[in-house]
């Protein structure tokens, strides 16, 4: 026998072999959906398992991924472009060691906006906390921020009664402030009536032009306490009798700028005062970072907690494919006695467990998602569906299948076509 005699026997034994194993396919397919109508309540029944495990894994990581997207929009309100410069510290200098203080000034703050273009705004804080008389001898210690306008927008005030201060005011020297709604609340009994109202630090009267209130709840981690007045830095720069801040702020005309603006900020500074001198500079990355971290390893947790509604249905898979084995042994002895191999037997009872499996799996896909899609199409809120956890579901339906339904599988292709024939 030639070569080419040889090649086409190859060739054709090879395409009766590919005919045989499609032929094998479909005939196992065409047996499982035989079954399945044979007995359609026990079919919907050992799906629903894998309906509610797929449709709580769904629900989960959008759960998890609205939760998220919460966190990080409520960080964001502090303001994610923000960039704090603070004086750590002063070193020692000459032989004896003299400690010495070099505080930030407002230069500082101008040679950063005149060098650095990205900066949008910027302001210093000047604190301190100084009594404060109402009308009546009352007299409380209040803690009181020098600022400039631009401050509001760095740190995103929100200011529903009366007005922030302007550039007016700072140029002027306004006896003016903006108070907090706690401190408008407590000192005047409602917060649209502190508006108008006048108090005196030091004998000088200042006259309240609006009241404001931190976008979101930072917990006292702010330089903002529940009451607090802001007034010009012009103004609490006469107070104090120096222009040395121990903070500055500066606001980037974007998220991405703020990194490289981090450490421009911190070389620009530095290079200005004294080598020894320490100053900080932070921002908001890590605490987003930080927060997204936290938020991933959660829904990590709770996608595994949903898991385990998974594996209760593949057991439930399991045990009725089991069952359906014991109640078709007559029918595996006439497939084998009639030329069915292992692997045919194995493959008709591995493909049932896996439709049963992966059927669950497609409509618990379909019914987690009503959720997030009924709450986008009937009100404002735009809830995350994530592509990934429709994978991940359909993905697991499958290997829940396969896994649950390789012992039943395996019993069945195991047994002896004889006795399965004497089988009453």
């Amino acid at each position: 026998m030639n070569s080419t005699e040889t090649s086409q026997k190859a060739a054709f034994q090879e395409t009766l072999l590919s005919a045989r194993r499609t032929m094998v396919l479909s005939e196992i397919l065409r047996i499982a959906l035989d079954s399945f109508r044979a007995s359609k309540l026990r079919f919907a029944l050992t799906a629903l398992g894998m309906v509610i495990g797929t449709a709580s894994v769904i629900l989960v990581v959008t759960i998890g991924m609205t939760g998220k997207q919460f966190i990080l929009s409520e960080i964001q309100k502090i303001g994610t472009n923000e960039v704090e410069l603070e004086y750590a510290g002063g070193g020692a200098t000459g032989t004896e060691n003299v400690v010495y203080t070099d505080y930030l000034t407002r230069e500082d703050e101008k040679a950063v906006d005149a060098q650095l273009p990205g900066v949008m705004y910027s302001s210093p804080v000047l604190q301190m906390q100084t009594r404060i008389s109402f009308g009546g001898g009352v007299v409380k210690d209040t803690l009181v921020l020098g600022v400039s306008p631009a401050y509001r927008y760095i740190r995103n005030l929100l200011v529903p009664y009366g007005r922030f201060l302007d550039e007016t005011d700072e140029t002027a020297h306004f006896n003016v402030a903006v108070v907090t709604e706690t401190f408008a609340r407590l000192r005047y009994g409602s917060v649209d009536a502190a508006v108008g109202r006048e108090f005196e630090i030091s004998g000088i009267p200042f006259t309240i032009i609006g009241v404001f209130k931190e976008s979101v709840d930072d917990f006292g981690e702010s330089e903002i306490a529940d009451e607090t007045l802001l007034v010009p830095f012009s103004v609490a720069r006469k107070f104090m009798g120096t222009e040395n801040v121990k903070q500055i702020y500066f606001s980037m005309r974007s998220m991405n700028e703020v990194a490289d603006a981090t450490k421009e900020i911190h070389r620009i500074v530095s290079a200005r005062h004294r080598p020894n001198s320490v100053y900080k500079t932070q921002d908001l990355r890590e605490v987003l970072s930080m927060a997204a971290t936290i938020s991933n390893a959660l829904t990590a947790v709770l996608v595994l907690v949903a898991a385990v509604t998974l594996a209760v249905g593949g057991v439930g898979i399991m045990n009725i494919m089991l069952a359906t084995v014991r109640a078709r042994i007559r029918e595996i002895g006439i497939r084998k006695a009639l030329g069915a191999t292992y692997r045919e037997i194995k493959l008709q009872f591995l493909a049932e467990a896996v439709i049963i499996s992966l059927t669950g799996g497609i409509v618990g896909t379909i019914l987690g998602l009503t959720l997030p899609l009924s709450v986008r199409l009937f009100t404002d809120y735009n809830l995350p569906i994530s592509s990934l956890s429709i994978v991940i579901a359909l993905a697991a339906a499958v290997l829940v299948g396969v896994v649950f339904g390789t012992v039943p599988a395996t019993r069945a292709a195991q047994m002896d076509p004889v006795e399965s024939l004497k089988y009453e």
